[in-house]
């Protein structure tokens, strides 16, 4: 009995949504996680009280900091390549609960705003097929829009990518230690080339 108890908990939290919210606005871009009903705030975090330091300070600072050397472009790529496979395994299991994205172009001139509006909704139109293949998009809104009047163009956007506990577990231990490996083997291969 206890047993099926145990099994009939932990298949209650594999069901439980995880997953984060982007947004972005004319006040800027925020990230959230999403776990089930809850929302934390990942970015931006709290801002943090800087103290005030003199520039005799800050240029001592600037000279004691190692500088980092920075990985050829040759080991990103190898690493891209990684990830790029762990995304095609991910295929149609994220799943989207909202995707909004608003368009208001900005122009005075009618011709080049309606050329702009074609071009826009091209993009769209273009872009909508290629995120459906790897995604599951249950609600969507897309507007594209003009303002004669405004100076600059606003875009609004915001998206919730969600995935349940149990399927992202599955998936860790599937494909976290295929990429680990092929994470290490890039970072020893990159060291062996810095010491040689």
């Amino acid at each position: 009995m206890t047993l099926l108890i145990v099994l009939g908990i932990l298949l209650l939290i594999s069901m439980i949504p995880l997953g984060i919210r982007g947004r972005y606005d004319k006040r800027g871009a925020y990230l959230f996680l999403l776990i089930g009903p809850l929302v934390f705030t990942l970015y931006p975090g709290k801002k943090q009280k800087s103290d005030k330091e003199s520039p005799t300070k800050k240029a001592k600072k600037a000279r004691d900091k190692p500088k980092r050397e920075s990985g050829g472009i040759s080991d990103f790529m190898v690493i891209f390549r990684v990830i790029f496979d762990i995304l095609q395994d991910l295929r149609r299991k994220i799943r989207v609960n909202n995707l909004c994205l608003h368009i208001v172009l900005a122009g005075g001139d009618p011709c080049d705003l309606s050329v702009n509006y074609g071009r826009a909704w091209a993009t769209v139109g273009n872009l909508m097929p290629l995120l459906e293949r790897v995604l599951v998009i249950k609600n969507r809104d897309l507007q594209v829009g003009c303002d004669f009047e405004a100076d600059k163009t606003v875009i609004q956007a915001s998206i919730d990518l969600t995935m349940t506990i149990g399927r992202l577990l599955v998936l860790v231990c599937c494909h976290g230690v295929r990429f680990l490996r092929k994470y290490y083997k890039v970072v020893n291969n990159a060291k062996d080339g810095a010491v040689s």
